[in-house]
């Protein structure tokens, strides 16, 4: 293929690729982006929370978006959607998470982990100081498949249900495709619904003033120029990495072929079964006939 040729594949590839991106307009809550973007302003943060857990926050002192928590060397880091402290010392970090991974459960038992490392200054003595936490997942799915909107998790004795664990963490899943409406507030029903579906109607069909600027905020962030030029860069540099992903897959797969196609021509060799190393030159069916007899 000629220079001039890959170019123009390239960039036919690019511009296709473009034409598939979902536009800043056409984005919800659930959407990676728009939550990163959304979760910036302190405001939409705490009725998050309150939403989520239907408690009151009087005031969130601090905030850090998309923050990474450093682990030892060599050992796997975690990046966070939003982490928060309110005035009454208890902590909340908050993940959107769209599509089932899998292992949720577990991820989550690894952030409680590393967010608690760093709490304790060096030195101190006990563990008093470790506050109220709470991890929080909103998911666009039923991850336990039991029909609820709220999943709430706190250690508990198996002996004995009544008797909780006082450590200070609780977890809890929320499922946008809820169907216990009888069992929850009104107010989670309506923002998990903005969530999947963050417009205007939706905004108004809640009476939850918490609900309607938060959909103010996503409509101001979905007008604004520079928001969606910082979108399609992102979308860009998302698209890159996943091509180079598929490139580099594609060449191990390249590479670990041609591995295999010696190694049989050496096992062969070893034999003297010369013909049979010509006739699989040029009988692909044959090769792998050969290769699964000498289990390549």
């Amino acid at each position: 293929m000629t220079e001039t040729k890959s170019l123009k594949l390239k960039k036919q590839n690019m511009d296709s690729s473009m034409k598939r991106i979902k536009p800043l307009r056409e984005l919800n809550l659930i959407d990676d982006y728009m939550f990163d973007v959304a979760t910036m302003d302190l405001e939409t943060c705490k009725a998050i929370i309150e939403l989520s857990l239907n408690i009151r926050i009087q005031e969130i002192e601090w905030k850090e978006g998309q923050k990474v928590v450093h682990n030892l060397p060599g050992n796997r880091e975690i990046r966070l959607d939003f982490y928060v402290k309110d005035t009454d010392d208890r902590v909340f970090n908050v993940e959107m998470q769209k599509k089932n991974t899998g292992n949720l459960a577990k991820r989550t038992r690894y952030y409680s982990a590393l967010l608690d490392a760093p709490l304790l200054k060096k030195g101190e003595k006990g563990f008093d100081g470790l506050p109220q936490t709470y991890i929080i997942v909103i998911c666009g799915f039923d991850y336990f498949g039991d029909g609820k909107y709220r999943y709430t998790f706190q250690n508990r004795c198996s002996e004995n249900l009544e008797l909780v664990l006082q450590n200070g963490l609780t977890t809890v899943f929320l499922n946008t495709k809820g169907k216990n409406d009888a069992e929850v507030e009104p107010e989670l029903i309506s923002f998990l619904r903005f969530v999947e579906n963050s417009t205007a109607e939706e905004a108004r069909q809640s009476a939850d003033g918490r609900i309607q600027r938060m959909y103010g905020r996503i409509n101001d962030l979905k007008n604004r120029e520079d928001v969606e030029a910082d979108y399609m860069k992102a979308e860009e540099y998302r698209r890159l990495m996943r091509e180079e992903a598929r490139e580099e897959g594609r060449e191990e797969g390249r590479t670990e072929g041609v591995n295999r196609i010696n190694q049989l021509n050496i096992e062969l060799s070893k034999l003297g079964r010369t013909e049979d190393i010509l006739k699989a030159a040029v009988d692909k069916e044959y090769q792998e006939k050969l290769l699964k007899e000498f289990e390549l």
